[in-house]
């Protein structure tokens, strides 16, 4: 009975460790394998003549680094006014995720 408490316990741990990881906020929908671009945001900018992207990462939920700011997607681009944004989120098996921004504008 102990070996069988202390099994659970092991796995409930082992559960809770791995839920989550890597994770990519805001997709709209996710899986073991999640590719999914999206509409973030509109403005009423008639027009659009630039893209500028920018992209955060996260391997096993343990080491996340990048700035997916729209702010740093602009400025990447040299844009001054935002016709629109998307992202992208990325995530395989929670091992690897990727999130990209992307501004469009002048």
């Amino acid at each position: 009975m102990r070996k069988r408490i202390n099994y659970l316990i092991l796995v409930l741990c082992s559960t809770a460790l791995l839920t989550g990881c890597a994770a990519v906020a805001m997709a709209p929908v996710m899986g073991l394998y999640t590719d999914v671009q999206a509409p973030y945001t509109a403005t009423s900018n008639p027009s659009y003549s630039k893209v500028g992207t920018a992209t955060c990462t996260s391997i096993l939920g343990l080491i996340a680094t990048g700035d997916a700011s729209i702010e740093t997607a602009a400025k990447n681009a040299g844009i001054k006014k935002i016709h629109h944004v998307d992202y992208n989120a990325k995530n395989i098996l929670g091992i690897y995720a990727e999130y990209t921004v992307y501004v469009y504008g002048e």
